[in-house]
């Protein structure tokens, strides 16, 4: 379309677009302030130096099994839950988009045509039209800039849920890949045990046939024998549940995935380094999607006082009508306009106070929230080390129990061939070894799932700055 000579359409429209920048109504956000601890209340924990030349976000790899890296490589990519706190993410991050494109003018092009007809004076007539058009609401108050701020820090906690879906995932994968292995060493002691325990009822069966020992020997022998595979049973259930645990968690059906067992896994104990205290507000996404939704919620605030203001809105338009399509472009017939729109609320029964008393509200439910989450975290954190430092001495009581208690099995058994003891004796001092063993399994199993714990309490590998 060619453009008018007339220069005012042009100039006025260039006049209101600079018009007053906008000035936000309402309060500034502040981030809720707390009183931070300066050290951890676990006195006797030693924190490692901070390990910042490594990858943190791979924060499994301190515990140096290559089957389980393999395995939370896929966590990102196949489990469901993780892909739809990314759908959320990407759909928080639309909205981002939408509120930036309301701060800007609006065009619009439309044309029509119409062909009217008058039968009885047989005539007939055709006309064109085209215009192109453009409407902008001014952000005076600016409500619109509070609304693009609001969704910018939506979309951020956003990011800090899909960190924290992510976080639980894979937490969850090393917690059961960790169980999975300790049940792969339980069931390799209890092989043993039924080895031992057949061993044992020969040495009863001939005993008693020998005319030494009476029958209870050998009743006892079966019982001792028959619950041990039993529980060699109820071990290989608890696989099967950990391993298909572990194929969800990687978004497998049960029959796409299998691991080996491996009697013979070695549990690492890594130091996991704690840093001060205030490091968790930045590590854990938790407390950083807590804190961009009070600010959120802050902007909300601003928008609910902006509607006790009147808002201005721009139009403007430039077009062509014409009885023919060669003649519509013609500069003598083009039209344009300049316009501008003000309204203001008058009365609403208080209704825009409801909504400012209620955005205040929000705001106050969202600090606290903040506020508990931390104090939430900070627990988690002094639990795990607690339960760290304890679960280590508990490892180191266990070795020797179950070291003598595998010394008073053997001592019991060769006493019983010389006849010196009854097998009752024989079946205590098994049972106390073997339980002595598992229990021993089963701290080792404790530290590691503790010292996931630990790691996912500090946020793992995530920094809030990465949502910003």
């Amino acid at each position: 379309m060619n453009v008018n000579k007339t220069p005012l359409p042009r100039l006025t429209l260039a006049g209101l677009l600079v018009l007053l920048n906008a000035c936000a109504i309402g309060p500034d956000y502040q981030r809720p302030t707390m009183s931070l601890p300066e050290h951890y209340a676990e006195q006797t924990w030693q924190p490692a130096a901070p390990a910042d030349g490594q990858n943190r976000g791979a924060w499994w790899e301190v515990f140096k099994d290559a089957q389980l890296n393999e395995l939370e490589a896929q966590v990102e990519v196949s489990n469901q839950n993780v892909v739809a706190a990314k759908a959320a993410y990407d759909q928080a991050r639309s909205l981002v988009s939408q509120a930036r494109a309301a701060m800007f003018p609006a065009v619009d092009l439309s044309g029509n045509a119409t062909r009217n007809g008058d039968s009885s004076a047989h005539t007939q007539s055709n006309k064109y039209q085209v215009s192109i058009g453009t409407t902008w609401e001014l952000d005076v108050w600016g409500s619109l800039i509070r609304a693009d701020r609001n969704v910018r820090a939506s979309a951020q906690a956003s990011a800090a849920d899909l960190a924290a879906a992510t976080l639980s995932a894979q937490g969850e994968l090393a917690s059961s890949y960790f169980s999975l292995r300790e049940t792969d060493i339980e069931y390799a002691l209890d092989q043993a045990t039924v080895t031992a325990y057949q061993r044992s009822l020969l040495i009863a069966q001939n005993l008693f046939n020998a005319g030494v020992t009476t029958s209870s020997d050998v009743l006892q022998a079966q019982t001792q024998l028959a619950n041990a595979q039993a529980d060699l049973l109820g071990l290989e259930r608890q696989r099967i549940q950990f391993e298909r645990a572990i194929a969800v968690l990687i978004g497998k059906t049960p029959e796409e995935f299998s691991l080996a067992p491996d009697a013979n896994w070695q549990a690492s104990q890594p130091q996991v380094p704690t840093g001060v205290p205030s490091e968790i507000l930045q590590r854990r996404p938790d407390i950083a999607g807590a804190e961009r939704r009070v600010a959120a919620a802050n902007e909300l605030i601003g928008i609910a006082k902006a509607g006790y203001f009147p808002s201005l809105k721009l139009n403007a338009s430039e077009g062509a009508s014409a009885s023919g399509v060669a003649s519509l472009f013609d500069n003598n017939l083009n039209i344009w306009s300049v316009g501008a729109s003000l309204s203001q609320s008058i009365f609403d029964a208080g209704a825009n106070r409801a909504k400012v008393a209620g955005a205040r509200a929000a705001h106050q439910a969202a600090a606290a929230h903040y506020r508990q989450t931390v104090l939430t975290a900070f627990a988690d954190v002094e639990n795990q080390l607690t339960a760290i430092r304890i679960l280590k001495l508990q490892y180191s009581l266990r070795q020797q129990a179950s070291s003598a208690a595998d010394k008073v099995e053997q001592q019991a058994l060769n006493r019983y061939r010389q006849g010196q003891i009854s097998y009752t004796d024989v079946v205590s001092a098994q049972t106390a070894a073997f339980n002595a063993r598992r229990a021993l399994a089963q701290a080792a199993a404790d530290s590691q799932n503790a010292a996931v714990a630990l790691i996912q309490s500090l946020g793992g590998g995530w920094q809030a700055e990465s949502t910003h």
